[in-house]
């Protein structure tokens, strides 16, 4: 199962992930809550994640590259 493609749907609760492989098929269909989506993303190989444009976006986008913003005072 090598997939390519992971779609991620954010909502408050419960998180919808669909993964496809290099020719579009569907090889992955999930439901995960938020506390499981971080240990999810980290046991996958590299791969082009699209998500859902809305509010918290960003913070997710930040959290699967691996990345935390800076401390300010």
């Amino acid at each position: 199962m090598e997939i390519t493609t992971i779609g991620l749907d954010l909502a408050k609760n419960v998180f919808q992930v669909h993964g496809v492989n290099e020719r579009g098929k569907a090889v992955l269909r999930k439901q995960l809550k938020r506390d499981q989506v971080s240990p999810f993303f980290a046991n996958l190989p590299r791969c082009l994640i699209g998500i859902e444009a809305c509010a918290s976006a960003h913070h997710w986008a930040r959290k699967l590259q691996g990345r935390r913003p800076p401390n300010t005072p």
